[in-house]
C-alpha cells in the first residue's frame, strides 16, 4: 500500500480533511483507504504513568514522541506490506478519558488497504540539534524542565525511533497553519466539541481553556520547528488562513 502521512498543527483540522480525501478515493477511484491517527497509538495512561515517574513527570502528558506506542505502527506497516496479510486490530484511543479504549471498540483492518493515511500533528517531525534545546521557549520548559530532561528525551525519540517510524512513509502532505496562538484557539473550539460528542460523561477528562494553553506548550516546540521545516520536506503544502481555510496548495 502507498503511505501517506498527514501532518499539522492542533486544531488545523487534519481529521475532517483526511476523512473527505478518504471519501473522495473510496467513491471516486474505488480504492481500500484505511486512515488512522497516530494519536490512536497512544501509550495508555498507566504507561504514561510509569514514563513519568522513571523519565520525567511531564511524560505523563500525551502528545509529544515518547508517549505513543510506536512499535505497534512499524508492525501495522510491516503486517500490510506481507502478501499474505489477512486482518488485524488496531488500537483506538479515547481523548476524553485520556485513556486507550477497550479491545472490544479498536479498528478492524480486515483487507489490505491500497493507500494508508497516518495523520497526526508530529508527522514527519525533525530532531533539533542539541545546543538549540538549551534554551526553554516557554514557561513549561523554564519551570517544569530545568536540567532538559524531557526536552532530550523527546529529541533522542526523534533522532532514533520515530525517525526510522517516518522513513516508512511514502509522501506527507501538511497543512500549514498561520501562527501558534490561532492553534490554541482551534485547539480550544476542539476540546468543546468533546465534551458534546462524549457519551462517558462520568470519567471525563477534559481541559479549560488554561488547561489547554499549558498542554500546548509541550507541543510548541516541534510545532514551530514544523512550521520552518515541514514546507521543505513535504510533497503538499496546505496553507490555510486565519479564517480555518485551505488558502493555497502548493505541490513539489
Amino acid at each position: 500500500p502507498l503511505i501517506v502521512g498527514f501532518a499539522g498543527g492542533q486544531g488545523t483540522g487534519k481529521t475532517t480533511i483526511t476523512s473527505l480525501i478518504s471519501l473522495i478515493l473510496k467513491n471516486y477511484f474505488k480504492l481500500n483507504v484505511f486512515k488512522i491517527s497516530i494519536d490512536d497509538f497512544y501509550k495508555t495512561r498507566n504507561e504514561r504513568k510509569i514514563l513519568s515517574k522513571t523519565k520525567h513527570p511531564l511524560l505523563m502528558t500525551r502528545g509529544v514522541p515518547g508517549t505513543h506506542d510506536y512499535r505497534i505502527i512499524l508492525n501495522f506497516f510491516k503486517k500490510v506490506k506481507n502478501k499474505k496479510f489477512i486482518a488485524l486490530k488496531l488500537p483506538k484511543f479515547d481523548k476524553s478519558i485520556d485513556d486507550r479504549c477497550k479491545k472490544k471498540f479498536w479498528y478492524k483492518v480486515k483487507s489490505k488497504p491500497d493507500i494508508i493515511i497516518l495523520e497526526g500533528w508530529c508527522i514527519g517531525a525533525k530532531a533539533e540539534k542539541n545546543q538549540n534545546i538549551i534554551k526553554p521557549i516557554n514557561l513549561i520548559e523554564k519551570e517544569k524542565d530545568p536540567n532538559l530532561v524531557w526536552r532530550k528525551y523527546v529529541n533522542t525519540q526523534l533522532k532514533t525511533n520515530y525517525k526510522n517510524l517516518f522513513k516508512q512513509l511514502n509522501e506527507i502532505i501538511y497543512l500549514k497553519a498561520p501562527g501558534f496562538k490561532l492553534l490554541q484557539k482551534w485547539r480550544t473550539k476542539q476540546e468543546k466539541r468533546l465534551v458534546s460528542k462524549s457519551k462517558n460523561k462520568k470519567n471525563l477528562k477534559i481541559m479549560s481553556e488554561g488547561d489547554i494553553i499549558n498542554f500546548m506548550q509541550t507541543y510548541q516546540r516541534i510545532t514551530q520547528n514544523m512550521f520552518k521545516d515541514a514546507p521543505k520536506y513535504a510533497s503538499i503544502i496546505m496553507k490555510l488562513n486565519s479564517n480555518h481555510q485551505i488558502n493555497s496548495i502548493k505541490f513539489k
